[in-house]
């Protein structure tokens, strides 16, 4: 899809291609509102914007939409995404879902990082770090991380 698709498609269709960045229902309708922009920059920050003025419960909205790290992808882009977990060892993987689960007792939502680039090894290391975090600034860094992850994936989106 090109840009210009993305301006001009019906609401409905710019919606079902934007639910693909981002699982929060209110984000896609913000963005698919904002239509047209004149640029990528644009739209990149008006994803932004919208993703910040969103409350907890749509951030959580977006973050289930995601598999978790290590689990089989939902999707090709989260497939490409977590690219570093195909190196993984069966040591490492239940190491992983042993975290997973940890994270997910602690706060509530899967374990969310922009994970393009990242081997296995990393996104363990970070998890774990993580998981010292307070309630309240953790919910703050996955939602930081979540807008990476968006900005990615209309990359992706919008190439030719």
């Amino acid at each position: 899809m090109t840009l210009v698709e993305l301006n001009t498609v019906p609401r409905y269709r710019a919606e079902d291609e934007l639910i693909q960045v981002c699982g929060s229902r209110a984000w896609v309708r913000g963005i698919a509102g904002r239509r047209p922009f004149g640029d990528l920059d644009r739209l990149l920050r008006a994803a932004s914007e919208v993703w910040w003025s969103l409350d907890e419960t749509e951030w959580r909205e977006a973050f289930d939409a995601h598999p978790k790290i290590g689990a089989a992808p939902t999707s090709a882009w989260s497939g490409q995404e977590q690219s570093g977990m195909r190196r993984a060892g069966a040591g490492l993987t239940m190491d992983l879902e042993a975290a997973n689960q940890e994270y997910f007792a602690k706060f509530g939502y899967i374990f969310i990082v922009c994970a393009s680039g990242k081997s296995a090894e990393e996104m363990l290391a970070i998890l774990r770090s993580r998981l010292a975090n307070a309630p309240e600034r953790e919910i703050r860094i996955a939602a930081e991380e979540q807008d990476k992850i968006m900005r990615l994936r209309l990359e992706k989106l919008l190439k030719p």
